[in-house]
């Protein structure tokens, strides 16, 4: 690793700072958000008695020391309600997890520390600071616009392979090439995300929202150019990713969000999320057979089949393992992994979300994180029905919803925490929390009065 690395990360906290000196408080920790996801390198340092300090620790905790100096209101007037529940529980369950495994109280608050400062922060820095639809557009926007700065360094490693992390902060990339899997088309970026489906999952994230915001008319201009061709173009590049699972994605929110408009039913988001708890007990249950998936990655290539059968045979292990205690899980230090009798070498590779949170903290710990993630989006659907999803002012907060539930869906494969997500429900929660008991507006005047509000 080179000096850039200690330099990112310890001076990303002033960094933030000056960032909120130059821009409004709200877009000021959007912007920390995104940049510090964009650019700071995947590493971290161990502190005694802290948690690790990352480019997750590090942005929120920039954001949460800048705000406490800018606008400590916005944290003071926060109102819990029962949305906030699962995600309380999914914050404190490390504690039990900890308590009931013998492991102590002391390493139980450590897990807890970790826990709120990887999900419990960034989600509640944004009920803080999203609370209306013009707040979650704001977000919206600005994700949009960081996929085309995301652009170009994604069109150089597709070229020249994914290298700029080693250019830039020493480690990781340097002559990683897929050309052998992907013939004369190039790689697949990484750019600082560390691994190309993190950065797939970004340029799709972009890309819905872009596609979605210019089809309804919401932004309709960016920079003074009309947004069409700026969609097309990171489309094009989202594409050249050539990542299965993020271009997966796109189309299933794509088909969410249209069918919305074509349509007038939320039925294709709601499948969403029911697909969520349906695959989650039929896999924990083994109830569901994995040939019919497995035979159809293999239809469009053969490594991505062996790759999903390999993380498919690894979670029935786990699974086994997990279910040894199933309330609150075995709790941290790998306890939850299988080793092997005779060496004590760890014999499985974990993946996916759902797998980890049942073995480190028990379908407790997993039920609180899945509906921390799925219930907003059930209540935004209870909110702005889906005739009302192509009016300019709730466009943005739809598609923003359809990226939680989708990201949920892709943390039944992956373990890809990305706080920019954790800020979207935090907002989409500030925003239905005070209506969560009232009848959903039928009509589409409120929405416009909330729309401009400040």
């Amino acid at each position: 690793m080179t000096f850039m690395v200690p330099l990112a990360l310890f001076g990303w906290i002033p960094a933030v700072a000056l960032i909120f000196w130059a821009l409004p408080p709200r877009r000021a920790m959007i912007v920390s958000f995104l940049l510090a996801w964009m650019f700071l390198p995947q590493a971290g340092y161990s502190i005694p008695g802290l948690p690790d300090y990352t480019k997750v620790s590090a942005t929120s905790l920039g954001v949460l020391l800048s705000t406490l100096l800018v606008m400590p209101r916005a944290l003071t007037s926060l109102r819990l309600g029962w949305l906030d529940v699962p995600m309380l529980v999914w914050c404190f369950c490390p504690f039990a997890s900890s308590v009931s495994n013998g492991l102590g109280v002391y390493d139980g608050l450590s897990a807890v520390v970790d826990q709120g400062f990887k999900w419990g922060l960034p989600y509640m820095l944004g009920r803080a600071y999203l609370r209306s639809l013009r707040d979650l557009r704001e977000l919206a926007i600005l994700l949009f616009i960081s996929g085309l700065v995301y652009a170009p360094f994604c069109l150089w490693e597709i070229r020249m392979s994914p290298n700029l992390n080693y250019y830039l902060y020493g480690f990781g990339g340097m002559g990683t090439s897929y050309l052998e899997e992907f013939g004369k088309w190039g790689s697949r970026p990484h750019v600082f995300m560390g691994n190309a489906l993190a950065a797939g999952m970004f340029m799709t994230a972009a890309s819905l929202t872009g596609i979605w915001m210019w089809s309804t008319g919401s932004l309709k201009r960016l920079w003074g150019l009309p947004t069409g061709p700026l969609v097309l173009v990171l489309v094009l590049i989202t594409i050249g990713c050539k990542n299965l699972g993020a271009l997966s994605v796109l189309v299933l929110g794509l088909a969410a969000v249209f069918s919305a408009k074509w349509f007038r039913t939320s039925i294709v988001v709601y499948l969403l999320v029911a697909a969520v708890p349906l695959f989650i007990v039929a896999r924990a249950t083994g109830k569901w057979a994995a040939e019919p998936m497995v035979d159809a990655a293999a239809l469009i290539h053969e490594g991505r089949a062996a790759s999903l059968q390999w993380r498919i045979d690894m979670d029935d292990i786990l699974v086994a393992k997990a279910l040894e205690r199933p309330v609150f899980g075995w709790g941290e230090w790998g306890r939850a992994r299988v080793y092997r009798k005779s060496d004590g070498k760890d014999i499985v590779t974990t993946d996916g979300l759902w797998i980890i949170a049942l073995g480190n903290t028990g379908i407790v710990g997993l039920a609180a994180v899945t509906s921390a993630l799925l219930l907003p989006v059930l209540a935004i659907l209870r909110r702005y029905p889906a005739r009302l999803w192509t009016h300019p002012a709730v466009a943005p907060c739809a598609v923003l919803a359809v990226l939680a539930a989708l990201y949920m869906i892709d943390n039944l494969f992956n373990a890809m925490l990305n706080p920019i997500y954790l800020v979207t429900i935090g907002g989409i929660v500030s925003l239905v929390a005070p209506v969560a008991t009232v009848r959903a507006d039928r009509r589409v005047q409120p929405i416009v009065t909330d729309y401009v509000a400040s």
